[in-house]
């Protein structure tokens, strides 16, 4: 039986150093041994023209575990561009239409959809071969596509990152927005805080000199950079010398919403104002001379002026009764809220999507943008709410609240938000304390 030529090398140099071993009487200790086996193999250097098995035994007897040498990566880097399609940017890039077919193709694959001028997009290609594509959809979330066989698997990467309470208190001297920004709260986060407040509080007519507001909120930081808000915890808002207080929570389901620490939900079944921050032209009034025909006409809602294109909002959920035009309404819309309650939406510019008779709508909905079709003498929304067929004072009228914490949540409610309540008492008291002094 004859041996390869290396193979009869190492035989030789083991039983020499096997001989050396029971010579200097070391024995069988193996830690010795497997000292003894390294240092020997190292005497040889593997010859370049062993097949391939021997070679790859070679290696592991020398302790290199890398089978081959590293393949040469190339990286590019692209941001998108308004007018930018993942098209364009593979041309741009010089990467194939069949690797984007097989990429968008893949469940996640249809996110890619929604790209946004802004946004960073990363190709890793070896030997001009796409090996890996990465659309960075925000420091926070990515979307990953390896090569695997003949096509590419998605996935899904997202950094969270760390959230720390922050608190931030403004009296009203103007503007909610102003007197926001001056405490150095985002517009983001100022939209929000209305949002909560919106169905007690009007924020075209209610707000007044020396209105405050205290919010306990998170600011996002990633690496120790601060990048960003996150959600609202707490918050008190006085308007007129009457507080309104609200707590977040999230219940069993997942869905997170604004309370009353006593667990009574802000949200009311229709919105005070179908607008956010317009002014109010005309208000209801059943004496009102009409600003056209001069004559003492009903006007029996309220005028809300804003620019043309300001988005419409569903006042409550409920259903389209109708979706159409007239010489006098211009398009318009009528929204019917269970038995009681309709309210209509008159001058529209035009509808929103997917917006005709019969189709559901939920609260908060977009579902047209001011204009002035119709009888208008500028762009303004004619907004209306009748009750049991009764035009009601859309600023006045009682609206029936929403659904309270369910009685089976309220412990857990009452612990998951007592700390966020206190946290927020306490940076009050601290304000009224310095403000006193």
């Amino acid at each position: 039986m004859s041996f390869p030529t290396l193979h009869k090398r190492l035989i030789l140099i083991t039983g020499i150093g096997l001989l050396i071993l029971l010579l200097s009487g070391i024995g069988d200790d193996s830690d010795d041994i497997a000292k003894l086996a390294t240092h020997t193999t190292n005497l040889e250097t593997p010859n370049s023209e062993t097949n391939d098995l021997t070679a790859e035994s070679q290696a592991l007897i020398a302790g290199n575990q890398e089978k081959t040498p590293a393949t040469n990566t190339t990286t590019q880097t692209d941001k998108v561009r308004a007018g930018d399609s993942l098209a364009k940017i593979f041309a741009r890039n010089g990467h194939s239409a069949k690797d984007l077919h097989q990429i968008s193709s893949t469940k996640l694959g249809k996110q890619l959809k929604n790209i946004f001028p802004g946004n960073n997009v990363t190709f890793l290609s070896n030997e001009d071969q796409l090996v890996k594509f990465i659309y960075h959809a925000s420091r926070l979330e990515s979307l990953e596509f390896t090569r695997a066989g003949k096509g590419f698997a998605g996935e899904k990467n997202v950094v969270y990152p760390d959230r720390v309470i922050s608190y931030k208190h403004a009296t009203i001297d103007d503007s909610l927005f102003l007197s926001s920004q001056r405490a150095g709260l985002p517009d983001k986060l100022t939209m929000r805080l209305a949002q909560i407040f919106q169905w007690d509080i009007d924020f075209v007519l209610d707000i007044r000199p020396g209105d405050q507001f205290f919010v306990l909120y998170e600011e996002l930081y990633l690496d120790g950079e601060n990048i960003g808000t996150g959600a609202i915890l707490a918050a008190d808002f006085i308007n007129q010398q009457n507080t309104y207080s609200a707590v977040a929570f999230t219940n069993a389901n997942g869905n997170t919403d604004f309370y009353t620490p006593k667990g009574v939900s802000m949200r009311k079944a229709f919105l005070r104002a179908p607008v956010e921050f317009s002014r109010i032209s005309s208000s209801f009034n059943l004496r009102r001379r009409h600003p056209l025909h001069k004559t003492i006409r009903p006007h029996r809602g309220i005028d809300y002026a804003a620019p043309r294109g300001t988005p419409i909002l569903a006042a409550g959920d409920g259903r389209i009764k109708t979706a159409s035009r007239t010489n006098s309404n211009g398009r318009y819309i009528v929204i019917q809220h269970g038995e009681q309650f309709v309210t209509k939406y008159l001058h529209l510019s035009k509808f929103g999507k997917n917006i005709k008779s019969g189709r559901k709508v939920r609260q908060g909905q977009i579902i047209g943008y001011v204009g002035s079709t119709g009888w208008a003498t500028g762009p303004h929304l004619h907004y209306e709410f009748l009750v049991n067929g009764t035009h009601k004072n859309p600023r006045t009228v009682k609206l029936p609240k929403a659904e309270p914490v369910a009685e089976r949540e309220l412990a857990t409610f009452r612990a998951a938000t007592r700390q966020y309540a206190l946290l927020l008492n306490s940076y009050k008291d601290q304000i009224t304390l310095v403000t006193a002094q």
